[in-house]
């Protein structure tokens, strides 16, 4: 009989799993060269899960050394995509068969509720790891029509050396979607994980090497973005960063890339996404249902969270309302409990910056209508109320500055281009969303909208086969779908002469 996974399953687990404290370089367990380490605490209750090695330039250097070293033997960029593929599988299925454990340790280093990390997660990210892998053999080069004396060959080949930066609101979802492309298409790749939330990534970077990715191929490093991540953007020996995180971090390591060997960078950034309901959405009540998941999922700290309510005026009294109900069952509760639907901000600072956002949105004239209080204090956790404001103007802080926590700014509107104007008027360009039952306006105001992910009459819908990624300063490049593999890859012009 199965075992039931209740809070009281999740606590015990909680208790007794292994934390993964070594880096992984060039196939093997290490610690920072300095010895340093930061301390790694849990968001659900402020308990010390461990001491974190705190990397710097030396362990940076190591890492994109034997990143260097596996890439130019061929013992991965020279295998056959086939052979990639099936070794990669192996690493999704093994995601899967420790899901119980990458689940707890995602949870209690993030604070996110065990259900998501269950139920979204982890099968996310074995099934961005699979469906990479099942891809690349797939998947063809070029020929050029020429005269038939000459053969024009257009192949495309991996980069290289690869340093993946990835945040900390989806820690091993976001890994996933850097690796998954990048080990498929033949590179080596250096990992940093965000220093709030890295503990997944210590434990997969193990699994890669049970799997049978050669050493080398996948290297782990862990400390702050300065110390660590720095030394990787300036690296000269690395010919691609990605990265998903803030847009200030963005532009910044967009300029090192720049300055040093002009690696290709490529970053997914912030968001201010609007949210936008028509008097003649299908169903108001589904709207509002989806409007407050679209926000309160994972506390707020989403990128792509629905942080800009824009609601026709003959509908926002009523549709507000709605979304006021619609919260109350989306309360902050213990992570471990699997009824939980909204767990922990990842730590003290975020929760401070997030509770500093709503004093402003309250000086600057904005009107609290649901939360707005830090919530379960007494776990000595880090909580926050699902907090909606009403009477909120397009020029007001909250409405143009990313929070990353569960805040909403309503917004009225009285026409199809002022929902428009409003939409665009932003520096963000990650996603927005369209409720309405006309078809002609769903395509105008979607072809209008200057996002890169568009919805109808959903909120974050999609799945692998779509691509992801931003206008404006939420970033370029695309991640996921077989467009992100172009981002790992150079392409190659190659032109024969056959009269000889």
């Amino acid at each position: 009989m199965a075992q039931t996974k209740d809070k009281n399953y999740w606590v015990q687990l909680a208790e007794s799993v292994t934390i993964p404290v070594d880096n992984i370089i060039d196939g093997k367990p290490v610690q920072a060269t300095s010895g340093k380490t930061f301390t790694c605490i849990s968001p659900i209750d402020g308990r010390v899960l461990a001491e974190i090695p705190s990397c710097s330039q030396a362990d940076a250097d190591a890492a994109v050394e034997s990143a260097r070293k596996a890439f130019d033997s061929g013992v991965w960029s020279q295998t056959a995509p086939v052979k990639r593929k099936k070794v990669l599988i192996k690493f999704a299925d093994l995601i899967l068969q420790h899901a119980d454990e990458l689940a707890i340790l995602e949870t209690l280093d993030m604070g996110k509720p065990i259900g998501d990390s269950t139920a979204i997660d982890i099968p996310a990210t074995a099934n961005c790891i699979r469906w990479n892998a099942e891809a690349i053999d797939k998947v063809y080069d070029e020929v050029a029509p020429t005269h038939p004396n000459e053969l024009g060959l257009v192949t495309r080949e991996p980069l290289g050396v690869v340093a993946a930066i990835v945040p900390w609101n989806f820690p091993l979802i976001m890994a996933a979607w850097k690796l998954g492309p990048a080990l498929a298409t033949g590179n080596s790749v250096v990992l940093k994980p965000s220093e709030k939330s890295p503990l997944t990534a210590l434990r997969i970077g193990q699994l890669a090497l049970d799997a049978g990715i050669p050493a080398g191929v996948l290297n782990v490093i862990t400390g702050f973005g300065k110390d660590a991540g720095e030394p990787l953007a300036k690296h000269m020996d690395v010919d691609g960063l990605v990265f998903t995180g803030s847009t200030a971090v963005g532009k910044h390591l967009l300029s090192l890339g720049a300055i040093s060997n002009m690696k290709r960078t490529f970053v997914e950034c912030g968001g201010k996404s609007p949210n936008i309901v028509f008097p003649d959405a299908p169903d108001l009540k589904a709207a509002a249902k989806a409007a407050a998941v679209g926000i309160f999922f994972n506390q707020g700290e989403v990128c792509t969270a629905g942080s800009r309510l824009l609601v026709h005026n003959v509908i926002k009294k009523e549709f507000i309302a709605e979304v006021i109900e619609a919260a109350k069952s989306l309360q902050p509760g213990h992570p471990l409990d699997p009824d939980t639907s909204m767990g922990a901000i990842v730590d003290q600072q975020q929760m401070s910056r997030v509770l500093g956002y709503v004093d402003k949105g309250t000086a600057d004239g904005a009107t609290i209508v649901a939360g707005g209080k830090q919530a379960m204090s007494e776990s000595g956790g880090f909580y926050i109320e699902p907090t909606i404001f009403d009477d909120v103007t397009n020029q007001m802080t909250i409405a143009q500055e990313e929070i990353f926590g569960p805040v909403l700014s309503c917004i009225g509107f009285d026409s199809e281009e002022e929902a428009i104007a409003i939409a665009n008027d932003t520096d963000y360009g990650l996603a927005a969303a369209i409720w309405t039952s006309d078809l002609a306006r769903a395509h105008r105001v979607s072809r209008k909208v200057r996002a890169g992910s568009v919805w109808v009459n959903y909120y974050d819908a999609g799945d692998m086969t779509a691509p992801f990624g931003g206008f404006k300063q939420s970033g370029n490049g695309r991640d996921k779908s077989l467009h992100a593999l172009e981002k790992y890859t150079e392409l190659k012009a190659t032109w024969m002469n056959l009269n000889y």
